[in-house]
């Protein structure tokens, strides 16, 4: 079932993962094989109605995949801003640390998502936090020569 399930997510198919959901709650905060949440995966493939009801029904918000990502931190690098927006005004931390010791804002740096870098300053994401090889996110705005970013962190 769990295979299906996290299949149809991944698909986008909001018609078959509502009545799993009802059926099964226990679905909501399951893993996949890689670690991955239905929060997770719904919103790395860009699922808003998916995430939205994942998010209604419980879903927890800052779970954590095999290599220490939340949601956010996936859509901050992907680059979906209305998930983003969601998660952030949902109460999603900011700051959390993956594996690598990233947080939101540099993955935004990371990945050039300007408009996600803005969205998380303005609702509080800490600057100066370093990742495990001492960057922050200016340093690795600087590193790719992001001006925008620069001036934004700076």
């Amino acid at each position: 079932m769990n295979e299906f399930f996290f299949k149809a997510i991944r698909e986008g198919n909001f018609n078959e993962v509502k009545p799993m959901i009802e059926k099964n709650p226990v679905l909501i905060n399951s893993k996949d094989l890689r670690g991955s949440t239905p929060l997770i995966l719904a919103t790395y493939y860009d699922e808003m109605e998916i995430a939205s009801l994942l998010l209604e029904k419980g879903a927890k918000i800052d779970a954590v995949d095999a290599s220490g990502n939340t949601a956010l931190m996936g859509v901050c690098f992907k680059g979906y801003t209305d998930i983003a927006k969601l998660l952030i005004e949902k109460g999603a931390q900011l700051n959390e640390r993956n594996a690598m010791g990233a947080t939101c804002l540099i993955y935004a740096a990371q990945f050039n998502r300007l408009e996600i870098a803005k969205l998380l300053i303005a609702n509080g994401a800490d600057k100066v936090i370093k990742d495990n090889r001492g960057n922050t996110a200016l340093d690795h705005a600087k590193t790719q020569g992001l001006n925008a970013f620069i001036d934004l962190l700076e």
